[in-house]
């Protein structure tokens, strides 16, 4: 009831203001008018408690962050269509608790010579004085990508409704060695021991990705290391660098700017040519302006991702209201574009992610919000039951098709496992599509069918299976898409990961975020992330089924299951109080 009081209290005060400045809330102040036009009634893909725009494309996730006790998310948004297009704008939205959110008036719009094509990604930086200021791509009039900056007008809003930009922008030109159309997408600014800002920008030369560092004592003029920060051979551009320090001790965040002995750090990359985001654990040699990641990169499965399924773009972010480092992330869609167009949207954005660095110091854990917990209505518990071989149980009485899933697995002993010779020389996405979830192994595979069809003509199986090594055991985590729809004209590939496991593991738990077309799915308390779009035909609404599943020769046992039907999220406006 809190949360749900202080959202009412953010709409009250929104609606006051406006109406006080002489604003009504459902006008533009920007230059760029929504395209208004009744998307279809007929939604069944449309999401219940995920973050999405009420029309249009959508993207990145751009400048996260907290400020006056108010959540900001900045977002890529097409105004006038569902696709991606020639003018991408920076959209703006605000919540109390990341779940429930308002959606303002435009932040960033194209407008003078150094961004008139497009305003693309960047972020946010809390400066001293508790001022935010944005770096941001400029598309300019040249095609050229440069960076720009934008200040709030009055800091005193806690909505940041209106940003100017910076009179001396551009304020940093591709440099020597930087292709001029990929050079893009500021990382937040950390502030050094030196009392100088750093920040990075990704970019590309040939074949080569790199980011590139650029230093400044009044976050104006900016001066670039010649040397990169980061560089990958053969990869194309690095999009969307993110870099941030992770305890080693506690799963609590920390400030972007933290350096010393008690924190290691991630740099996260996107990578365009395999659009998904890699992460490397390593060290910051602030001395030596140099990041020195544990592992290369190797462009296999051995490399780390914040999500082995869809998942791109993504933007972390220091919550100091609560101490914990939050991860966004941009799911795109599955189905074809005039699909997209028929549907009047495209894009959602994931359930906002914690994210801590592990036991291992060597990869990050990633779990829900708890905020999403706030969501959960009505309530189905399973406790003690023994899933034989080949056995399927529904998960009946909830709302299939908007549910959150939690599964505590009890396991037989791992030495039952199958034997795999060496899992760095396997593909875990092509392990997955030959191990579908109605072939049996030894342990596993078992786990969930989700937004399935009532005859399980329709389903998307995500599932584990334990193998033994010559040296450990690990399990292999799927999210099968290919039985997902009847629909031919889908993307449905199969995404799959492998991890280690403790030999002496008794237990696997397994929790899913259910929402009409995409399932977030969570591996041994979020050590392995996968997210899949799906668009069933038959499974959607009340049509849509949840099952708990064992087809390995071993049983297991359902130690205990959780399962919720979400709530709907307020995510745009309600009644007269249009804030789009």
């Amino acid at each position: 009831m809190k949360n749900f009081a202080a959202q009412v209290l953010l709409v009250i005060i929104y609606f006051l203001i406006n109406s006080r400045n002489g604003i009504e809330a459902s006008t533009h102040d920007n230059n760029i008018d929504h395209i208004k036009y009744r998307i279809p009634e007929e939604q069944p893909y449309r999401t219940s408690y995920h973050f999405q725009p009420p029309q249009n494309w959508m993207n990145d996730p751009n400048a996260p962050m907290y400020y006056k006790g108010v959540y900001h998310l900045f977002y890529q948004h097409n105004p006038y269509a569902a696709t991606f297009g020639d003018i991408i704008i920076w959209a703006h939205s605000v919540s109390y608790d990341l779940i429930n959110w308002i959606h303002l008036n435009n932040a960033l719009e194209p407008s003078d010579s150094f961004d008139i094509n497009s305003c693309w990604s960047g972020s946010a930086t809390i400066l001293p004085g508790e001022k935010p200021a944005i770096l941001y791509t400029g598309i300019d009039h040249n095609k050229h990508q440069v960076q720009n900056l934008a200040i709030p007008k009055n800091i005193s809003d806690p909505f940041l409704r209106e940003w100017q930009k910076h009179p001396q922008n551009p304020v940093m030109t591709p440099p020597s060695g930087v292709e001029e159309n990929n050079f893009r997408d500021p990382s937040t600014a950390w502030h050094g021991k030196d009392g100088k800002w750093r920040v990075i920008i990704g970019a590309q030369n040939g074949d080569e990705g790199k980011t590139i560092l650029y230093q400044s004592e009044d976050f104006v003029n900016w001066t670039v290391n010649p040397n990169p920060f980061f560089a990958t051979d053969n990869t194309g551009v690095c999009e969307c660098p993110d870099f941030f320090p992770v305890y080693i001790n506690s799963t609590n965040g920390v400030d972007t700017s933290v350096e010393n002995s008690s924190v290691r750090h991630v740099l996260k990359i996107s990578y365009l040519t395999k659009q998904h985001d890699y992460y490397f654990v390593g060290r910051y040699v602030s001395g030596q302006e140099k990041f020195n990641p544990d592992v290369t990169f190797t462009g296999t499965s051995k490399d780390l991702r914040y999500d082995y399924g869809k998942f791109y773009a993504s933007k972390s972010f220091f919550d100091y209201a609560k101490n914990r480092r939050i991860l966004w992330g941009w799911v795109n869609e599955s189905d074809t574009t005039q699909d997209d167009i028929e549907k009047g949207w495209a894009g959602l954005q994931t359930i906002p992610r914690q994210v801590w660095l592990d036991k291992s110091g060597k990869r990050l854990i990633q779990w829900p919000i708890e905020e999403v917990e706030n969501l959960r209505n009505k309530q189905i518990s399973i406790i003690g039951k023994k899933l034989e071989g080949g056995s399927t149980l529904e998960i009946s009485g909830i709302t299939a098709s908007q549910v959150d899933v939690e599964v505590l697995f009890d396991l037989p002993e791992l030495e039952n496992g199958e034997w795999l010779e060496d899992p760095s020389e396997v593909d875990p996405q092509l392990l997955c599509s030959k191990q579908y979830e109605s072939r049996s192994g030894k342990i596993g595979p078992f786990g969930l069918l989700a937004l399935a069809s009532k005859d399980l003509t329709e389903q998307t199986a995500v599932f584990f299976q334990i193998y033994r090594t010559s040296n450990r055991y690990v399990c292999l985590m799927c999210s099968d898409q290919s039985r997902s729809s009847l629909r031919k004209d889908l993307d449905k590939t199969t995404y799959g990961t492998i991890f280690d496991i403790d030999s002496n593991l008794k237990t696997i738990s397994l929790r899913s975020l259910i929402d009409k077309s995409i399932i977030e799915s969570f591996g041994d308390g979020g050590k392995a992330c996968v997210t899949s779009r799906v668009y069933p035909l038959l499974a959607i609404e009340k049509d849509a089924h949840l099952y708990v599943f064992n087809n390995g020769s071993q049983s297991v046992v359902i130690s205990q299951l959780n399962a919720w039907s979400m709530k709907q999220a307020e995510i745009g406006h309600k009644g007269n109080i249009n804030c789009a």
